[in-house]
């Protein structure tokens, strides 16, 4: 079985897409299992039934104002180059309505609903592939999935819309009597949950590089909690990747890996149109580069690739 893993990342998502554009659209990669979390939870509702286009419609055209009803931060530009300080009317205003976060992400909901039809939803059911999303439960401090096949279409999107929610700066979402939140918080790259599932051959596209240089400087108490957010995650993508990369070992699951070639933004939640179509752009080229032209599975389990050897040199 195939399956494509799309982590969180924002805006940065627009990368994944143009990745994902080259691995279905041109190379005609069919996969059994599609597993997302935040913003890769997004994508691959889309992806699992070829609406491509839409997808990229909508991710090089969303604003900053259509993911919040409140945005937590005021954002500048100067010289090409974001900034991002704390909106404290918007944050007064959370307190003022008995808001439990910074930001109220209300719009990105209504987005989700708009963006995937009851339509596309049909054909998600009709199709042979597994669209699993992965949230955080909150109340029991636990990674739960969320299968389309055993969701409606409203409780699909809520999931969609929960992956998504990056907290404290973004909703947090009461359903069935739990507090959830972002996917992301407690599994950034859900690889693992593609091998339980029996994936063999699997396609992985991050958002970070592999080696992160030093980001801008804090230049406000808002940007000095959102740079010690981001650590902590990717620490814990880290741990996440090369956790599963061990596993995939033991199991003879071929894994691929899609890596940014650079830090494409300090600032995730700012959705800038112009951007976002380029990082889409760079994301199929890099793919397009870094694709080979056959990723067959691993031959066998390390006990049976050992036995070749042997047999290869007479040896007993």
């Amino acid at each position: 079985m195939k399956a494509l893993v799309m982590c969180g990342g924002g805006s940065k998502g627009a990368f994944a897409g143009g990745v994902a554009e080259f691995l279905i659209g041109e190379r005609k990669k069919q996969y059994d299992i599609l597993i997302g979390t935040s913003t890769g939870s997004l994508m691959i509702p889309l992806l699992a039934i070829g609406e491509i286009e839409k997808l990229r419609k909508t991710y090089t055209t969303v604003r900053t104002r259509d993911i919040f009803s409140i945005s937590p931060f005021v954002t500048t530009k100067k010289n090409g180059v974001y900034r991002t300080s704390i909106n404290h009317l918007g944050i007064l205003r959370m307190f003022l309505k008995g808001g439990k976060t910074f930001g109220d992400s209300g719009q990105l909901r209504k987005l989700i609903s708009s963006v995937i039809t009851r339509d596309d939803f049909r054909k998600m059911q009709l199709s042979n592939t597994e669209i699993v999303v992965a949230v955080s439960n909150l109340s029991c401090n636990t990674v739960e999935y969320k299968s389309m096949k055993n969701c409606t279409y409203e409780d699909f999107c809520d999931w969609i819309w929960i992956s998504s929610n990056l907290v404290p700066f973004m909703s947090l979402v009461t359903k069935n009597g739990y507090e959830y939140a972002d996917g992301g918080i407690g599994v950034p790259v859900p690889i693992q949950e593609a091998i339980r599932r029996g994936a063999s051959e699997i396609d992985v596209i991050l958002l970070s590089p592999k080696i992160v240089s030093n980001g801008e400087d804090t230049g406000n108490a808002f940007s000095l909690t959102w740079k010690l957010f981001n650590f902590m995650l990717h620490q814990i993508k880290d741990d996440s990747v090369t956790i599963a990369k061990l596993e995939g070992m033991q199991q003879a699951v071929h894994l691929h890996f899609y890596y940014p070639p650079r830090i494409l933004t300090e600032h995730p939640l700012v959705f800038d149109p112009k951007e976002m179509t380029a990082w889409w752009e760079e994301g199929f080229e890099y793919a397009k580069a870094n694709t080979p032209l056959d990723c067959p599975r691993r031959n066998g389990s390390l006990r049976s690739r050992w036995n070749a050897l042997c047999s290869r040199w007479g040896w007993k």
